[in-house]
């Protein structure tokens, strides 16, 4: 009996295992063909080419496959790209309003310096991907997976990941306003190395995050409303 008490006890004293880092990407493209410059397909296969500079309005490539691609300063205003498959491939300096990434799959992918508003990833899935400096306002990532995801040096504003899967997850000097963690569900999201941190909704989903001491004193009042404790 002592043995069985002294067992539970270094177990209750043995320290929390840390939060397991991201499995990091890191993209390299073969030589590219430059793209035709024709209108994306919708279930279109693109391999080993390169957009640059293209205005992609409107089109649709619903269900295209990129593998081995660059998109670079291309314009996304409205462009449909729901169920399509990024894999090893790199978007760049992308802009636009609306671009439709609905249940998309990136794989391997790398996205740097972007500027977007209200793009849907809602029930996409996003599978060791960086995103990595730029701005994305009004973000839907309702209902999706991420999985060795990191976010690098990024603004998010008002970002909605209600319902979505978040494992190893990090967020390194990023500014987050307004964020809806709603119904989400965390394992091992690392939220330390925020710049800001500020949670409209779903402070109560942050079971599986890491925060920090100071992180932890700015959240206390979201916190205390959350149980109803009042602080005067």
């Amino acid at each position: 009996m002592a043995e069985r008490g002294e067992e539970t006890g270094a177990r209750a004293t043995r320290p929390a295992q840390s939060v397991r880092p991201v499995r990091r990407t890191e993209v390299r493209l073969p030589e590219l063909r430059t793209h035709d410059g024709g209108a994306l397909e919708t279930e279109g296969d693109y391999d080993g080419l390169e957009f640059a500079d293209a205005d992609l309005s409107g089109q649709s490539g619903r269900g295209a496959r990129f593998l081995d691609c660059a998109v670079r300063r291309c314009v996304l205003d409205g462009t449909v790209l729901s169920r399509a498959r990024f894999i090893d491939s790199v978007l760049e300096g992308v802009r636009g309003v609306g671009t439709d990434l609905s249940q998309a799959s990136l794989r391997d992918v790398e996205i740097t310096d972007a500027r977007l508003g209200g793009a849907q990833l809602h029930g996409a899935a996003l599978e060791r991907v960086v995103i990595r400096g730029g701005k994305i306002d009004f973000l839907n990532l309702r209902r999706a997976k991420l999985k060795d995801v990191a976010f690098e040096g990024c603004v998010l504003v008002e970002a909605d990941f209600g319902g979505a899967q978040l494992e190893r997850v990090s967020f390194a000097d990023c500014t987050l306003t307004r964020m809806d963690f709603s119904e989400v569900r965390m394992r091992d999201v690392d939220l330390r190395g925020t710049a800001a941190l500020d949670i409209a909704r779903g402070i109560d989903r942050l079971a599986g995050a890491v925060i920090s001491p100071a992180q932890l004193m700015d959240l206390a009042p979201a916190f205390a409303a959350q149980v109803g404790v009042r602080v005067e």
